[in-house]
């Protein structure tokens, strides 16, 4: 089944507990964390993420696009994340697998994410300890930016990854999906899609929801 993960980048972030409560029939909740050093662009932190596991029970799949990952991994776990997502980019592979350590310690689960510049392979030395890997199809930093088609041969190539060395990881897509684009990442091999303002941006907000998940 084809999964769901609403951005809370594309909330209104007056109205966060509402907004929220809006896409309650998704089954995961996005959360842009952004540093202003790993990308150019500051978003929310540590409190908020406290304050919105206070508001909902719903899965929080924190994307931690900062330097460094490791120092924060235990703050975050303890403000109530499911999942966090660390870049590959941000630091040595030798402080990404000391992060994937202390999620594993701290009891989330574990993802690696790819910036566009990444390949595939990037994922190998942690493959099977993953729970999630998550591929950008827009740079990070920012949310509305445009689709990267060729960014497809790389969902392609990390479900053929996954399928070999993990087969119960899952595989997300995160960046200008909408009801044009998602058909054809599902097809890549995504059962995770993150949707910013084709949710928030719809009038119908279950329904876009709905429509996203295609026949998946």
């Amino acid at each position: 089944m084809v999964k769901i993960a609403p951005s809370i980048l594309s909330a209104d972030f007056a109205n966060l507990e509402r907004d929220i409560k809006q896409v309650s029939s998704a089954d995961y909740l996005h959360v842009d964390v952004m540093d202003g050093a790993f990308v150019p662009n500051i978003t929310i932190g540590i409190p908020v993420v406290q304050s919105i596991r206070k508001c909902t029970d719903m899965f929080l799949d924190v994307h931690l696009m900062v330097d460094k990952p490791a120092r924060y991994i235990e703050a975050f776990a303890q403000a109530g994340a499911d999942m966090l997502s660390v870049h590959l980019e941000a630091d040595h592979p030798t402080r990404i697998a000391q992060a994937l350590d202390i999620m594993g310690a701290c009891g989330v689960k574990k993802a690696v994410a790819l910036r566009p510049i990444t390949k595939a392979e990037a994922v190998l030395p942690y493959i099977e300890r993953l729970d999630m890997v998550l591929v950008m199809t827009v740079e990070p930093g920012f949310g509305g930016q445009k689709f990267m088609e060729e960014q497809l041969e790389t969902v392609r190539q990390v479900r053929a990854l996954i399928n070999r060395y993990n087969p119960a990881c899952e595989l997300e897509v995160d960046g200008g999906i909408a009801p044009g684009t998602a058909p054809v990442v599902i097809d890549a091999g995504a059962n995770v899609l993150v949707a910013g303002s084709a949710v928030y941006g719809a009038e119908d907000i279950p329904g876009a929801i709905t429509a996203l998940r295609g026949n998946g």
